[in-house]
């Protein structure tokens, strides 16, 4: 088991709710990322975070802003030194039985974002394989080199001319690297009907006047390299992990069939569906490059990526970040490849925020990829009040609610309170995000724990993170 709790994503989705949290002295406006509250659930376990912080004004997002200059300057405090109230210290004593019986390879650091507090720091600078939480780090490059409102296109061309209903030539369908693209009905189950289709692609064809085509319909995957797997496999093919086949070229989700490729599939996908709307043509077995000078002839786009993001991080999946890694790398690095966009992963996390993960894939699979929990706080708390940061929340799943932290905690106070993101190989169970506290504040955590097996590790990593969600300073503090 490489990668447990993946799950596929039949699911309605979530949309998470926010109410400001406190009033801070100075008029300092709330963290934004709060509690929300109704008349009648004040303090309830089950109370929402807005993983959007949609309602972020410019007062809130300049103090989230100062906060994180103000964390950054400040020395990072000890852990070991006397806990400031009893919630801190059952919150610290919650933490180490749990790592305690996760044993000495493994490692947590939560820190409060709105005092700046490092609540609770074991082993934090030990780098350990991320697994998948590995996409925070792709997530937040992302953002930062695309843009949430980016979109990826996937185009028929032609080269002939178009005479009587007839197209003269050969068509080429050029893939940009979409995930998405796909049948209707497979899209409508896997990416909760998001991405575009081969039936619009003909559509355009046809209102071209195109009835039949004398040449045959290529494939060009050329955009990215032709490895179809990840480190882990040395980039042969991967299904267990993938779930399909990468290239740049791909239908439902990186799906091939005998003798051909992810993208020679997509072509002859593309063929019948042409022949369903009695337009006459025939595929080819083989990929082959757009010749310059080819004509346009339709377009489809992919959903921005902001919902791409959300489609990659909720069910944890691993096509669609190392297709996103190639893209980084053909965009902003040497080429279409997983190291070069590693690369550029890499160098925005080290520009950006000052950070030096050891990222060597996008998705997390290969060992050798290393992050320390206090990195991974440390970004999440850079990331903290900023557009980046808000897509990185909007992204990741609810804990105890859906995706791969669904059956995480649910009986305890961090069910609907906190986002996190999994990471899991094979004795290699991760957790790390945001929790919107009982006491209203906002913890960022990690929890990077190696040895145990996954469904152990998954129960301990539960009681942390619920300890997380219920601290709640203040309380008990008269009793000890």
């Amino acid at each position: 088991m490489r990668r447990a709790t993946h799950g596929r994503r039949a699911r309605g989705r979530l949309r998470l709710r926010l109410a400001a949290a406190s009033v801070l002295i100075l008029a300092v406006a709330a963290t934004g990322f709060a509690v929300a509250r109704s008349s009648t659930d004040s303090g309830h376990p089950k109370a929402r975070l807005d993983s959007g912080h949609k309602s972020l004004d410019r007062a809130s997002r300049s103090a989230s802003a100062a906060r994180a200059r103000a964390v950054k300057a400040r020395p990072a405090l000890r852990y070991g030194r006397p806990p400031a109230s009893p919630a801190e210290a059952r919150l610290q004593a919650a933490i180490s039985r749990a790592l305690q019986a996760a044993g000495p390879a493994s490692g947590a650091f939560v820190s409060d974002l709105d005092t700046g507090d490092e609540l609770f720091s074991a082993r934090a600078s030990v780098k350990r394989p991320p697994a998948s939480v590995e996409k925070l780090w792709t997530t937040t490059a992302l953002m930062i080199k695309l843009g949430p409102d980016a979109r990826l296109h996937t185009a028929v061309l032609g080269t002939g001319r178009l005479r009587d209903g007839v197209w003269h030539g050969n068509l080429y369908l050029r893939g940009g690297g979409d995930p998405t693209f796909g049948d209707p009905t497979f899209n409508q189950i896997w990416n909760g009907g998001r991405g575009p289709t081969a039936e619009q692609l003909v559509a355009q064809l046809a209102r071209r006047g195109i009835h039949r085509v004398t040449g045959w319909v290529f494939a060009d995957e050329s955009l990215f390299d032709q490895r179809r797997g990840g480190l882990l496999t040395n980039y042969a093919p991967d299904l267990p992990d993938f779930g399909g086949e990468l290239s740049a070229l791909t239908y439902d989700h990186g799906s091939t069939a005998p003798h051909l490729s992810p993208a020679t599939f997509a072509a002859h996908e593309l063929v019948l569906v042409m022949r369903s709307s009695q337009i006459a043509a025939r595929a080819s077995w083989r990929s082959a490059t757009t010749p310059a000078g080819a004509h346009l002839l339709a377009i489809v786009s992919s959903p921005p990526m902001s919902a791409m993001a959300r489609l990659m991080d909720v069910p944890s999946d691993d096509l669609f970040a190392e297709l996103f890694t190639k893209q980084l790398g053909v965009l902003f690095g040497t080429g279409g490849t997983i190291s070069a966009g590693a690369r550029v992963i890499s160098q925005t996390i080290a520009a950006t925020y000052g950070l030096h993960p050891t990222v060597l894939d996008g998705s997390g699979l290969s060992r050798d990829d290393g992050s320390s929990p206090l990195e991974v706080v440390d970004l999440l708390r850079e990331l903290w009040g900023t557009p980046a940061g808000r897509e990185l929340i909007d992204s990741l799943p609810t804990v105890g609610v859906d995706g791969t932290v669904q059956s995480i905690a649910v009986k305890t106070p961090a069910r609907g309170r906190c986002v996190a993101k999994t990471g899991t190989l094979d004795d290699v169970t991760n957790l790390a995000g945001y929790c919107a506290t009982r006491g209203h504040q906002t913890l960022a955590f990690a929890l990077l724990i190696d040895g145990p097996p996954n469904w152990t590790a998954l129960v301990l990593e539960g009681q942390m993170v619920g300890a997380i969600a219920g601290y709640l300073p203040g309380a008990g503090r008269d009793h000890g």
